[in-house]
């Protein structure tokens, strides 16, 4: 089980933090990848986070500005979201597929879902 907060709205240059916690299964062996989706758009991968290595991977449009993180202990990831902007405005999912699996941006690759949280960056 996987769920997600911390979404909200936020002025343009603001920050927000997103939390994913899991459940029924560990981080040891998922990795955990954030996607977005706007009403009417296909769901886009924009971070993620391998179970068995020290890498994350960013898409262009959010390198240098988001920045995940773990912890093993509260078996939880989060997405630190800096200099929004409102093209950012988005539903949120935390996601998660079993370790051999390749932490990719394609939904299709991954077989938990949260039920997401909306990130609103507007003046």
């Amino acid at each position: 089980r996987i769920v997600e907060s911390g979404g909200g709205l936020v002025q343009p240059g603001g920050s927000l933090r997103l939390s994913c916690a899991v459940s029924e299964f560990t981080l040891d062996d998922h990795n955990i990848a954030w996607f977005r989706q706007d009403p009417g758009q296909e769901r886009e991968g924009s971070s993620g986070i391998s179970s068995r290595v020290s890498w994350a991977n960013y898409a262009d449009s959010v390198n240098g500005r988001f920045a995940l993180s773990r912890d093993y202990a509260k078996n939880a990831v989060y997405l630190q979201m800096n200099s929004l902007k409102p093209e950012d405005t988005a539903v949120y999912y935390c996601a998660a597929n079993p370790w051999p699996d390749p932490c990719t941006f394609d939904p299709n690759d991954y077989d938990y879902w949260g039920q997401g949280t909306q990130v609103t960056v507007d003046p």
